[in-house]
């Protein structure tokens, strides 16, 4: 990431459980005391997904946590929110959904220059003799550094 971007959510165990194909960038509409709540590292997007619905593209279950000093002004913590793509990246998103087997998962949120930021990408699920190849492949491929290394 460049030196005006800060990450501020992240989801880890979307690499672990999806074969990621294709990556996105998207604006993502938010609330005042959402904002806040991000800045603070409040929030998760560890069950959350993308929906294209009414050629719109809306983010899922993702969880930002209620601003501490919000007060009455404080938002929903799971509402579905609406993300900012080009209507041609929608289309394409949709046609590419329909397949069958493949999903649109949010990756993490992060601050540029001032506005905060979804990478979302098109994934295949993995199965569970995938994901142990591919910590295999990962725990080898350390053996190989520390071997070079000393």
């Amino acid at each position: 990431m460049a030196k005006s971007e800060s990450e501020l959510v992240s989801n880890r165990r979307a690499r672990h459980n999806y074969e990621i194909l294709e990556t996105y960038e998207a604006g993502i509409v938010l609330l005042g005391t959402e904002i806040k709540s991000l800045r603070n590292h409040g929030g998760t997007l560890q069950d959350a997904f993308v929906l294209i619905h009414k050629g719109e593209a809306w983010l899922k279950n993702a969880s930002i946590a209620p601003y501490s000093f919000g007060g009455a002004f404080n938002h929903e913590e799971r509402r579905d929110r609406k993300l900012l793509l080009h209507k041609r990246e929608i289309l394409k998103l949709k046609k590419v959904v329909e397949q069958k087997g493949l999903t649109i998962i949010p990756l993490g949120m992060y601050l540029r220059k001032g506005f905060v930021k979804v990478k979302i990408a098109v994934g295949r699920g993995k199965r569970q003799h995938d994901k142990r190849s591919s910590i295999k492949d990962r725990e080898q491929q350390r053996d190989i550094e520390r071997a070079l290394k000393g």
